[in-house]
């Protein structure tokens, strides 16, 4: 952990960057001290069938999730999620001078018995730095 999720709409396509965004936010994580590199993952869920306020325009958006395992205290959690909103809003800011789009994002703790992983790159990175 943690998994950042982005969905979008499929009108950002050329212009979101999400691999940019993605280097972004995996930098930030790593730096923080606070989740391991090697749990650090993020994909992009393009939305094809959408629909926006009134949808008479060409609206957009992107809804980011960041699932994160138990055990941070809150305000641990609340400053890497506004870091993170910060560099969201900054990877953005000339795509929503241009056109209308919505960003959101969220962190959604994991629930501790109900959350199950098995990941062997932990190990693989703790050979590749010794």
């Amino acid at each position: 952990m943690p998994h950042f999720i982005a969905e979008y709409t499929d009108n950002l396509e050329p212009q979101a960057d999400l691999p940019g965004l993605f280097e972004k936010v995996h930098q930030v994580l790593g730096d923080s001290g606070v989740f391991p590199l090697g749990g650090i993952r993020s994909r992009a869920v393009r939305l094809d069938t959408w629909r926006m306020a009134d949808g008479k325009h060409d609206y957009a958006f992107v809804h980011m999730t960041l699932k994160v395992g138990h055990g941070r205290d809150l305000p641990t959690r609340q400053a890497v999620a506004q870091v993170l909103f910060t560099v969201i809003t900054e990877h953005f800011a000339a795509l929503q001078a241009q056109r209308l789009l919505a960003l959101s994002f969220e962190m959604i703790e994991l629930h501790p018995q109900l959350n199950f992983k098995q990941n062997n790159v932990h190990a693989f990175l703790n050979n590749q730095a010794g």
